[in-house]
């Protein structure tokens, strides 16, 4: 029978220790390098446009990644609206999003610059011509500060959807608008014009127009359509007030988990994507008018003299919202774009 001294047991006990622990190690380090997780988040709803073209990326992604990578889309605003969105990746709860400026600014405040200027652009044309001008600076501010952008969209003009029928800006001070909760400097502008904003996140915009605590919604005719707010907003202010301009992100810490043909991949096509959320959402916005007309908004244009009063609404809030709601710097850069690209024009 063979002994052990002490000194040989305690040996062979932390052998054992440590080839237990490499072992374990090993076997982690496996599971981690075959499953990999892309978890994004939106306010879109379900089965949209927008959740439709970010399952198409994610399946791109999950071919290029392999293993036993999972891609899962979280529509309805399920993970909390915009800027909790944002919130919700820095800690990796989330690796990516789909976001409007709303929640972009929370990452990147110039972003604002391309959506909370009202009525300044006057179409498509010019919204894109502006966006393509600052976009690589753009996207290098994201990057620095832990996000790469991976396309670009948009959802479509801002109009006004109310309970009763209104035509010039004073007619909506007697109401009660929906304001993003995450944009103060926004709600305290409306309060200085004699406004009533009232914070609220996009799922709570329902519920809050059926019960009278808003009666008025700014917000695009695609998403009015697709969340039955017309049905008790029956009106609709037939103008271009602003752009809704959004990006799909992602993480670069969960970037840089994903390998060299996964994230060629993923950015292929989120810009394939980007493109085609611009095109499909442009156009639903007279498609989604005339399919609410049938169902009986009532869609008000101004007159002449209406519209100048609300340019003159609009002249009067960019001084507020330069240094405010959009930078100052990128402020004066879309002005200037804006109009070179005019003067070339002859416009």
């Amino acid at each position: 029978m063979i002994s052990h001294t002490p000194f040989q047991r305690l040996a062979r006990c932390r052998f054992g220790v440590s080839l237990l622990l490499g072992l374990a190690l090993s076997l982690s380090t496996l599971a981690s390098a075959q499953t990999v997780q892309l978890r994004m988040g939106t306010v879109v709803p379900k089965n949209s446009l927008y959740h439709q073209k970010l399952m198409e990326m994610g399946e791109a992604w999950r071919t290029a990644q392999g293993g036993n990578a999972r891609f899962v889309v979280f529509t309805d605003g399920s993970q909390g609206g915009e800027a909790e969105l944002a919130r919700r990746m820095r800690i990796g709860q989330l690796q990516g999003a789909l976001m409007s400026v709303v929640g972009l600014r929370e990452i990147e405040p110039s972003i604002a610059a391309l959506q909370n200027l009202p009525l300044l652009f006057r179409s498509w044309d010019e919204v894109d011509h502006v966006r393509e001008k600052m976009r690589p600076a753009m996207e290098k501010r994201f990057l620095e500060r832990g996000f790469v952008v991976l396309g670009w969209g948009d959802a479509g003009w801002v109009r006004f959807f109310s309970k009763e029928a209104a035509f010039r800006p004073d007619d909506f001070k007697r109401m009660k608008f929906f304001a993003w909760g995450s944009e103060p400097e926004q709600q305290a502008i409306m309060k200085s014009l004699g406004y009533t904003p009232v914070p609220l996140e996009t799922a709570d915009v329902l519920p809050s127009l059926q019960t009278g605590m808003i009666n008025v919604i700014p917000a695009t005719p695609y998403f009015a359509l697709a969340s039955q707010i017309y049905g008790t907003a029956t009106n609709m202010l037939d103008i271009n007030w602003a752009p809704i301009v959004g990006a799909v992100v992602v993480s670069k810490t969960a970037w840089d988990g994903m390998s060299p043909a996964a994230q060629q991949a993923l950015r292929t096509a989120g810009d394939k994507a980007g493109q085609q959320m611009r095109a499909k959402a442009r156009q639903e916005v007279d498609e989604a008018v005339a399919a609410m007309k049938k169902r009986g908004l009532t869609v008000n244009t101004p007159n002449a003299e209406q519209m100048r009063e609300w340019t003159t609404l609009a002249e009067k809030l960019y001084p507020r919202i330069r240094g405010t709601m959009v930078p100052a710097e990128t402020f004066d850069e879309v002005f200037f774009h804006l109009k070179a690209y005019r003067a070339a024009r002859g416009q």
